[in-house]
């Protein structure tokens, strides 16, 4: 039996839907006992003027929960912890979609705004023991629906923001048919509203010389993991460095192809590969608005500020 309690923690997002068990350890650090990510893709028809969950996106998030719930269950969690973020926040029949999961689940969903979800993110952050030394830094936590944008000065959050920027949000406003390759003019169009929301947003890149752009969710650890893939590596023998030189060729090679022909590209996910090619633009436009030259890829995120919240110090 362990001696400290833990924490489940599931985020239902518009992709994917994820838990990690965590805990902490005699020294106080944050521990994983398990995570596990699940394609759910929930957010369906997110761009539209009044965006609504379907009944087989609902469907598939429900499943998923009830497997991560299943999952959890085995590490006797202290407390399990179901938050929603950017699809569920902004569906208009949201409601419905917590109420279904409390009636089968008997698990209440905590709806984070905007503002709550980058603090969080920005929290989890905190804890990448990898990152320990970091003192000034941008953060920035790609999505399916939001954009979240963070600063770090001193290790203490100076700016936080969420976008409406996710990669199935502008997949959806930007692409034309995601089964064909992703061509220059929807490429023009996610820059172009990238720089338009940032600009719009007031997020300014004045941070102290030396500080770096810290990336996280599943865009980046996806490019790293394919371009692991090439030089047949695991993603734990890449840098955590990659560059926006890298996130261009990504672009290029998994852009240029037809979906099917995507998916068939190593280290591609299934239920990523339509997505994929809007999300690296966004990067790419993103680092070219910034002046920034590379991301420093983290895999701690929302649940690990959730987790970090909910356990204390």
């Amino acid at each position: 039996m362990n001696a400290f309690p833990s924490v489940a923690v599931i985020d239902i997002g518009s992709n994917s839907i994820k838990i990690l068990v965590a805990q902490r350890t005699s020294e106080g650090q944050l521990t994983a006992r398990f995570y596990k990510t699940l394609d759910a893709r929930i957010s369906a028809g997110i761009s539209k003027a009044e965006p609504r969950l379907s009944d087989e996106g609902m469907a598939r998030g429900l499943a998923a929960v009830k497997e991560l719930l299943t999952d959890a269950a085995a590490f006797v969690p202290a407390k399990t912890i179901l938050v929603a973020t950017s699809a569920v926040r902004d569906a208009a029949n949201g409601s419905d979609f917590r109420q279904r999961i409390f009636t089968e689940t008997g698990y209440a969903v905590r709806i984070l705004s905007g503002d709550e979800e980058a603090n969080l993110i920005g929290r989890g952050l905190t804890c990448d023991p990898a990152l320990v030394g970091l003192r000034d830094f941008h953060l920035f936590d790609l999505g399916g629906g939001s954009l979240e944008c963070l600063s770090f000065q001193e290790r203490t959050i100076k700016q936080a923001l969420s976008l409406q920027l996710g990669c199935v949000r502008l997949t959806e406003r930007c692409v034309a048919d995601p089964k064909k390759a992703f061509t220059s003019e929807a490429c023009l169009r996610v820059s172009e509203l990238v720089r338009e929301h940032l600009a719009k947003s007031g997020y300014t890149f004045d941070l102290p010389p030396g500080a770096i752009a810290v990336g996280t969710g599943g865009t980046l650890t996806t490019a790293r993991i394919i371009l692991a893939a090439r030089v047949g590596k695991k993603l734990e023998d890449t840098s955590s460095v990659i560059t926006v030189e890298q996130l261009r060729e990504l672009l290029d090679l998994i852009g240029g192809v037809d979906l099917e022909t995507r998916k068939r590209i190593p280290g591609v996910p299934a239920g990523r590969a339509d997505v994929m090619p809007a999300a690296l633009a966004t990067f790419i436009a993103l680092a070219e608005f910034g002046g920034i030259q590379s991301f420093t890829n983290s895999l701690y995120n929302l649940r690990w500020g959730v987790a970090d919240e909910a356990l204390g110090t």
